[in-house]
């Protein structure tokens, strides 16, 4: 695998790896005690298992419209000529809400994996990738935004050292079973 960091102007070429997964299972944010015990995350399975693709939603060439990208990056990850992987980071934009404003914050808006190569590190691979080209531009602070259906996702940025900052059950009303979660790393 080659791992490639990429200028953002190409992002069709960049949403040319699916992104859609299986929901078999969701995380449940229980209290683990009353008052200020903390939160538990609960794998429970779903009822009918569902194809979730966000690119129905939004499609990453729509991320141009944002405004000014000049200081965000792609890292691309090649199998031969085969793009098979990527992740889009955000950085020292103003308007970027999850930034808060901060040019020593970045932001790993997006991430996938080829389905035909998920489950063979290359997201551990490009997490790292992301993380690198973050501390390179200062960065204390590394962000994700995640839901609570996509626990593949969720597994990788606990493994990789994250830790859960946001719960935000309300985030989403179009999609009310599915609850925003913000995962953060220091650098």
């Amino acid at each position: 695998m080659r791992f490639v960091e990429e200028p953002i102007g190409d992002l069709k070429a960049y949403g040319t790896v699916p992104i859609a997964f299986l929901v078999r299972s969701r995380l449940r944010c229980e209290p683990i005690a009353q008052g200020w015990g903390g939160i538990r995350l609960i794998e429970e399975s779903v009822q009918q298992p569902y194809v979730k693709d966000y690119d129905q939603e939004e499609n990453p060439t729509e991320w141009l419209k944002l405004g000014d990208l000049s200081n965000w990056g792609v890292i691309a990850v090649y199998d031969g000529l085969q793009r098979v992987g990527g992740a889009v980071l955000a950085w020292n934009t103003p308007g970027i809400r999850m930034l808060d404003g901060q040019s020593d914050r970045a932001v790993l808006w997006d991430i996938r994996v080829h389905p035909d190569y998920r489950g063979k590190g290359i997201g551990r691979g490009i997490f790292s990738s992301a993380v690198e080209w973050a501390r390179k531009r200062d960065c204390r602070l590394f962000k994700v935004e995640t839901q609570n259906i996509n626990v593949p996702a969720c597994r990788l940025y606990m493994n990789q050292g994250c830790t859960l900052a946001v719960i935000n059950s309300f985030a989403y009303p179009e999609y009310p079973d599915e609850v925003q979660l913000i995962w953060q790393m220091r650098l």
